[in-house]
């Protein structure tokens, strides 16, 4: 009986709507439909990285009635990207922000050799088909992302009287970091953009989740004991934390 009963929930459910794209200047981004029982009217965003747009819909509204509220939004898309500012690709020319400094990547036409970076110039020199230069630089960020993260959280780890069980590098959106009841580390690749400061307090807060997975005035105590530069991370991140998210992979 209860089987029967979802099945019936799921065919009286409305389908999901078909995504769309819309142009903006040289960009393109994808329009995504997400219907919400409880909304009582269209509304429109730009999602965490400012690359596509999110529409939400009532029950009710047809797709053809989103798609017009999302072309009469066009004015207000086009003020936010250009307050976003462009994209940055990761191809040659493009200058991308590294332990918070900025470096031109520069393809090197040689068969051999590692992704390097030379410091002195601020470049990011990526050998190899130049086909490839996007694979084997977001591959060099997110191991750069991995050593450095490990090595912070190995360091507040010690500091805090904990161990952690794993570490994971992906892109995550809506968080810089999070910590499991299992004593799971995840964390975005993205802060090996930040300054290293940065990464340095993200890892902080995590480690200290596995003491005290909770805000608790207990935890901030922890955290702020061990990592002096926290006040200095969260102001870089609210201030500067999308900006990250301009880099496209």
């Amino acid at each position: 009986m209860i089987g029967l009963l979802r099945s019936l929930q799921r065919t009286a459910a409305p389908r999901p709507l078909e995504p769309s794209r819309i142009a903006i200047g040289d960009e393109v981004l994808d329009v995504v439909f997400r219907r919400h029982a409880q909304a009582r009217r269209l509304v429109l965003r730009l999602n965490s990285s400012g690359t596509g747009v999110l529409v939400t819909v009532p029950n009710g509204v047809s797709r053809v009635r989103a798609l017009e509220f999302t072309a009469r939004s066009r004015g207000w898309i086009e003020e936010r990207v250009r307050s976003r500012g462009g994209l940055i690709q990761l191809a040659p020319g493009h200058v991308l922000p590294f332990r918070g400094i900025g470096h031109e990547i520069r393809h090197v036409d040689t068969r051999r050799g590692l992704v390097r970076i030379d410091a002195d110039r601020s470049i990011i020199e990526v050998p190899g088909d130049a086909a490839h230069v996007r694979r084997r630089l977001t591959d060099f960020l997110k191991a750069a992302a991995r050593e450095d993260l490990t090595e912070a959280s190995e360091h507040y780890a010690s500091l805090m009287g904990v161990r952690y069980r794993r570490i994971t590098i992906r892109d995550q959106r809506s968080r810089w970091g999070s910590c499991s009841a299992s004593g799971d580390l995840s964390f975005s690749w993205r802060l090996i953009l930040a300054p290293g400061y940065v990464l340095d307090y993200v890892a902080a807060h995590e480690v200290a989740h596995l003491r005290y997975l909770d805000h608790s005035p207990r935890f901030w105590r922890l955290v702020l004991t061990h990592c002096h530069d926290a006040a200095r991370a969260k102001n870089w991140l609210r201030a500067h934390g999308q900006e990250v998210h301009r880099v496209v992979t």
